[in-house]
């Protein structure tokens, strides 16, 4: 019953409400206007990003966590005054989560997407109901292509105990057409060892370094996107890549094909222009896909990622963990999930974490290992 009763908990706080995705708005303009401004339009950033078809939506997580107690989570006189098993406000830098002795997302289910985690500094520790598991950051990206369902937990250990242990990753929520809504869960690693940096210098000398996690780039090819994803068709265009550019410098990214949806996140520093039009601080730019475009660091460093893709173009409606194209399909999701849960959950606590020691691993559902010791 203990079990059941947490299931039930667990699928509470995760279904947030149905809801139709809609996609964001076409703007037409006329040729001369497209010459003069390939920006569509700016939106600011909160915590989660709005993103257009064939993305869901993007997190960004940035917390600076503390030092670790010894078992990978803060000290319990941190904890007090939170909301634990529910703590998303941003106090003292830092968030429990659905955590309430190691940060992150224990146990839960998805069904009909794929995320991409992109962790750009700490670890995080997944496990799942396929028996896969691993430990991955700094620089590493993993893909879990979600389809008929599976559960997973996301944690983030705390593993330094004589120092802070900062934390920044993208989860991004990519939509799988409706002929892949039902295909076999999977995951793979993008090691960060394996993952291009396409690096250039302006006129000036200053230095844009881009890392091609998906979508190849000025002869830059990333590795394989999973069999079943929408990425792995070339027709789809899709395209997540991620800009550091040294402050005052000038980069041109390159025009693709027309009728794509192309987000520039510019997520950090000051000053950016596309085209010597300002972006505001923390907002994202929707530009034209078929425009090459000129971006012009500020005084700081500024960073920007891109999310680019051909649109599924279907109706999309979820429910929480749940991303499907009828309401009929939704409470059928349910209705499995209730009766299967997705397999289950293989491993000893809802908030599977790796130990003190353990590198950057992978094991995967049959079997297969990668030890990366780093």
């Amino acid at each position: 019953m203990a079990n059941e009763n947490s299931r039930r908990e667990m699928l509470r706080k995760l279904a947030l409400g149905i809801g139709v995705a809609v996609a964001a708005p076409q703007i037409i303009r006329s040729e001369n206007e497209m010459e003069k401004d390939p920006i569509i339009r700016q939106r600011a950033l909160g915590f989660q990003w709005e993103t257009m078809d064939p993305f869901l939506f993007c997190a960004h997580h940035d917390d600076h966590f503390p030092k670790g107690n010894g078992t990978l989570g803060p000290e319990t006189a941190l904890l007090k005054g939170r909301d634990i098993g529910q703590d998303f406000l941003l106090r003292d830098g830092w968030r429990m989560y659905h955590g309430d002795k190691v940060p992150g997302f224990p146990y839960h289910p998805h069904r009909g997407f794929e995320t991409i985690t992109v962790v750009r500094t700490g670890m995080v520790d997944h496990a799942d109901s396929m028996g896969a598991a691993g430990r991955y950051g700094n620089g590493d990206v993993q893909w879990m292509t979600a389809g008929s369902g599976v559960n997973h937990s996301e944690m983030f250990p705390l593993m330094r105990t004589d120092a802070d242990n900062p934390m920044e990753l993208f989860q991004i929520w990519l939509n799988l057409p409706a002929r892949n809504k039902m295909v076999n869960p999977h995951f793979k690693m993008l090691w960060a060892e394996k993952i291009p940096h396409l690096v250039e210098r302006d006129s000036e000398g200053r230095v844009t370094e881009v890392e091609v996690m998906t979508g190849a780039l000025k002869g830059n090819a990333p590795p394989t996107p999973p069999p079943d994803s929408w990425a792995a068709d070339p027709a789809s265009h899709v395209a997540v890549w991620n800009i550091r550019m040294e402050a005052g410098a000038r980069w041109e990214l390159p025009a693709a094909v027309a009728g794509l949806n192309r987000s520039l996140y510019f997520y950090l520093g000051n000053g950016l222009t596309v085209n010597g039009k300002p972006v505001a601080d923390y907002h994202a730019a929707d530009v034209l896909s078929e425009m090459s475009v000129t971006l012009t660091a500020g005084p700081t460093e500024c960073r920007i990622l891109v999310l680019q893709g051909r649109p599924i173009g279907e109706p999309v409606v979820q429910h929480g963990p749940f991303v499907m194209n009828t309401r009929e399909e939704i409470r059928q999701t349910f209705e499995e999930y209730q009766r299967t849960q997705f397999g289950g959950w293989p491993w000893p606590r809802k908030d599977m974490v790796h130990g003190n020691t353990r590198g950057r691993f992978a094991r995967h559902a049959d079997g297969r290992e990668e030890d990366m010791r780093g």
